[in-house]
């Protein structure tokens, strides 16, 4: 079983019998889900204040199986708005469909959707497929949030210590920067000192590999 982390498992199909199978099926291999019988009430329980995103972006690491046709809003709808959002990137989709809509969903993989099952579906393949996403999922999440941290701290940097970060990262000396800027070797080293503790680096090598991620 490849997820340990906390993660849900978002079940979006008008048949009550799929909602209920899959999460008994989910619950066997002890992953967390949530059952919806519509596009809309999926979208609702998103927007909730307590729900689970943030500022949009999700709280913890996640999946989505989605049925293609349902009454209303489609999954093929819900799922442009997931696109849209950056939802279906750090939640990845899987399409659960019949035999009439593989076509479709062959294109939504194209587009961007983790995968699709056919109805009726491999219960051990599905689950399989889900603990993939669910793995990505937490990849992304992680991935994003180094990313968000590091802008936090390059944020915090003065328009001159960047000047120094700059320099410092092409491998220039103190003495050079200095000259370049056309500041004091002594007040290069301070610039240089602060960058590293606001970006929490102890060399120019260390520092460089850190932006790299940016």
């Amino acid at each position: 079983m490849l997820p340990t982390f906390h993660a849900t498992v978002y079940i979006v199909d008008d048949d009550a019998s799929v909602r209920e199978g899959m999460a008994w099926l989910l619950r066997s291999r002890r992953l967390l889900s949530a059952s919806f019988a519509s596009a809309d009430a999926f979208e609702a329980h998103l927007q909730q204040p307590h729900g689970p995103l943030s500022e949009g972006l999700p709280r913890e690491a996640g999946c989505i199986l989605l049925d293609v046709r349902m009454p209303g809003q489609s999954g093929l709808a819900l799922f442009e708005k997931l696109i849209a959002s950056g939802l279906a990137q750090a939640w990845p989709v899987i399409f659960l469909t019949g035999h009439a809509d593989v076509p479709t969903a062959v294109d939504t993989v194209k587009r961007g959707a983790f995968d699709f099952c056919e109805k009726p579906f491999s219960d051990n393949a599905l689950v399989d497929r889900v603990e993939h996403a669910l793995a990505l999922s937490h990849t992304r999440l992680a991935a994003r949030q180094i990313h968000h941290e590091l802008s936090a701290r390059l944020a915090e940097l003065t328009e001159r210590e960047r000047d120094v970060m700059r320099l410092v990262i092409e491998g220039l000396p103190n003495k050079l920067i200095a000259d370049q800027l056309e500041i004091s070797v002594r007040t290069v080293e301070v610039h240089r000192s602060r960058v590293f503790d606001k970006m929490n680096v102890k060399s120019a090598v260390e520092l460089a590999n850190l932006l790299r991620e940016l």
